[in-house]
C-alpha cells in the first residue's frame, strides 16, 4: 500500500513565536519503504508530538507544492548499507590480525637511550664479550643490565671528558643508576630464564639478532608464543656448542648433511627436549 505523509503548510512555533513551512514526504513504493525509514523515523516522532504531522491515505492529503519525492540516489542507501555491514567485519579482522601483531607493534622498536652506546664499536669492533657486561646471563634467568662501575672500569680513563659520557659521570658521582631503557620487554606472564638457554648451546643472535652491528639495538624478532613455539618443536637449528654462543658471527662451516648432525648431536649431548607445556612459560 502506498502512503503520504503531510503537513500543514505552514505552522506556528511558540518558542520562536513565528511560523514555519513544513514538507511532505511520500513514500512510493513498498520496496522502497525499509531505507527510508530512519529518515522518517525523525520526522515523524517529532512531528506527531507536536501535532504538526498527519498520515493519510493518498488523496486524502492535500497534494500542495511542499510534497517531496526522495531523488533516485537514494536507492543506493540499502546497497550501500549491506555492502558496508558486510566488508566492515572483515576490515575489522584484517586490522586486529594485522595491526596489533608482533611484526607490526614490536619488530624494529629502538628507543633513544640515555648514552649512545654503540654495540656495532664495543661488542664488533672492539670484541668484548657479551657476558663482560650482561654477566648473570650464564647463571640466572635475567641477563644483567651492567652497572656503572662496569662502563667506569673503561671510561675512568678512555673518553673520560667526552660530553657523550656526563649521564654516567653523573650515575658515578651520584650513585644513582643510568636509566637505560629496555628494548626486549617481554610480559610480565611470560617466564623465560636466560641460563636456561644460553647453557646448552642456543646462541644470542636467536633472539636478539646480530647485536655486534648494531649502532643501536632494535628488536629484530617478534618474541610472540608461536615465535618461540616455533624453536621449541624444531630447536636443532638454534643449537651450537655452548663455547660459541656469544660469537655472534658463527656459521657451520660444512655441507647441509653435516650441518644437521652436528646440531642432532649437540641436542642429544645437552639432552635438549623443550617443553611445550602452557606453565613452562606462564607460571
Amino acid at each position: 500500500m502506498t502512503w503520504s505523509v503531510y503537513a500543514e503548510r505552514r505552522v506556528f512555533c511558540p518558542i520562536e513565536n513565528r511560523s514555519h513551512p513544513l514538507v511532505c514526504l511520500r513514500v512510493l513504493h513498498h520496496s522502497d519503504t525499509i531505507c527510508r525509514l530512519g529518515v522518517l523515523a525523525c520526522f515523524l516522532s517529532y512531528g506527531a508530538a507536536v501535532g504538526w504531522v498527519k498520515i493519510t491515505r493518498i488523496g486524502e492529503a492535500p497534494m500542495g507544492r511542499y510534497h517531496y519525492v526522495f531523488p533516485k540516489w537514494s536507492n543506493l542507501l540499502l546497497p550501500g548499507a549491506l555492502l558496508f555491514g558486510a566488508t566492515f567485519p572483515l576490515y575489522a579482522v584484517f586490522v586486529v590480525a594485522f595491526g596489533f601483531s608482533p611484526t607490526t607493534t614490536d619488530v624494529g622498536y629502538m628507543p633513544e637511550q640515555p648514552i649512545p652506546y654503540s654495540h656495532a664499536l664495543h661488542a664488533g669492533e672492539l670484541g668484548i664479550d657479551c657476558r663482560y657486561c650482561h654477566n648473570t646471563v650464564e647463571d640466572a634467568a635475567h641477563a644483567a643490565i651492567p652497572p656503572t662501575q662496569t662502563c667506569m672500569n673503561c671510561h675512568a680513563h678512555i673518553k673520560k671528558d667526552s660530553p657523550l659520557l656526563e649521564p654516567l659521570r653523573q650515575s658515578w658521582e651520584s650513585g644513582e643508576p643510568v636509566r637505560w631503557v629496555r628494548v626486549h620487554d617481554l610480559p610480565d606472564y611470560s617466564y623465560f630464564n636466560h641460563a636456561a638457554h644460553v647453557n646448552r648451546g642456543v646462541s644470542c643472535v636467536s633472539c636478539h639478532g646480530r647485536v655486534d652491528l648494531m649502532e643501536e639495538v632494535w628488536q629484530e624478532e617478534k618474541l610472540s608464543m608461536g615465535w618461540c613455539l616455533e624453536c621449541h618443536r624444531n630447536p636443532e637449528p638454534h643449537l651450537r656448542d655452548p663455547a660459541l654462543v656469544t660469537n655472534l658471527a658463527w656459521t657451520f662451516d660444512g655441507e647441509a648433511e653435516a650441518e644437521a648432525d652436528y646440531h642432532e648431536r649437540i641436542r642429544d649431548q645437552f639432552a635438549v627436549n623443550p617443553s611445550q607445556d602452557c606453565s613452562t612459560c606462564h607460571r
